[in-house]
């Protein structure tokens, strides 16, 4: 997967007008750096089962390679008092990028735990967050410092899709953290690298007011799943007494399967709750019409809702 992303970015250099997303900004050789540590540091993991602390610290070495080479959340924008922005200081910024990096980088490592599972979600999200930042270039008038989060989802998505045919259920090869933690780690540059890229203007139409919430919710929206289940997880072993860390067979697609889906069939039901969400933010922001998107992603969590319940229906 590194070797994919590795490749996609090579290849994007040769290309003129991909290039310029070099030229113009650094982000993408400090997210390749950063990755290229994780990765590494999964990899001694996976061989030599570190401990919690150290695979810790790589990870937070990780987020602030990427803040070094200038990828960092800068401003967002609140809905309370009539609406504004609410620019971050240099150390608030470090704190927050940081903060999402680790969340999100455990969040892909915990959800990893059924056959293709993290590559699927991995897959959804970076193609979410690469339409998105798509919009995002056109919104920006072409600018090619918006190349950079494209370019990054982009890559992702191309390892993910590369992988998962291997992965799927029955698997014949695994990630382990030294995957998903690079799958987490750039969503996270991705999604944080847009967050800055962002014109905040003072329009007053919907779709102007949905594209100031756009970088927190396409955030939110595409990492809703895993981190949803890091908490839970986080919840559920410290009210036991037990380290965050420790494992446990009680996280989301656990408990799918106890009520009698397949490891298939959980899988695909993850991804269709990963896919309504993310896809259902990114198209909030990129259509003038709001109300039609909510309606299509509320018939969508229907029938995810539907899908998931039919094995405890049939039980009673």
């Amino acid at each position: 997967m590194l070797g994919g992303v590795l490749a996609g970015v090579g290849m994007a250099y040769q290309l003129p007008a991909l290039r310029l997303a070099f030229d113009y900004s650094p982000e993408v050789l400090g997210v390749m750096l950063a990755s290229v540590l994780l990765s590494g540091v999964g990899a001694l993991d996976d061989r030599y089962d570190l401990d919690a602390l150290t695979k810790l610290a790589g990870q937070i070495t990780a987020a602030g390679v990427i803040v070094l080479f200038g990828v960092q959340w800068l401003a967002f924008w609140v809905p309370w008092d009539g609406g504004s922005i609410v620019s971050l200081g240099q150390e608030q910024g470090v704190m927050l990028t940081v903060l999402l990096t680790v969340s999100l980088v455990n969040a892909m490592n915990f959800v990893d735990g059924l056959d293709g599972l993290a590559a699927g979600i991995g897959m959804i999200a970076a193609a979410a967050t690469g339409l998105f930042t798509l919009g995002l270039v056109s919104r920006v008038g072409n600018d090619p410092s918006a190349y950079s989060p494209t370019l990054i989802a982009v890559v992702l998505f191309g390892a993910c899709l590369g992988f998962l045919p291997h992965n799927f259920n029955p698997a014949r090869i695994f990630m382990g953290d030294s995957g998903s933690m690079l799958i987490g780690l750039l969503l996270a540059a991705a999604t944080t690298s847009a967050s800055g890229k962002l014109f905040y203007s003072g329009g007053g139409s919907g779709s102007d007011v949905l594209a100031l919430f756009a970088p927190l919710l396409v955030l939110a929206a595409v990492v809703f799943v895993p981190v949803l289940d890091l908490v839970m997880a986080v919840v559920r072993r410290t009210r036991k007494g037990l380290s965050p860390f420790s494992p446990d067979k009680m996280h989301l697609h656990h408990r799918l399967l106890e009520i009698g889906h397949s490891q298939r069939r959980a899988v695909l039901l993850i991804y269709l709750w990963a896919g309504v969400l993310a896809f259902g933010a990114v198209a909030l922001s990129l259509i003038d019409d709001p109300f039609i998107v909510l309606w299509a992603v509320g018939i969508g969590l229907v029938v995810a809702v539907l899908a998931s319940a039919i094995p405890r229906v049939r039980a009673r």
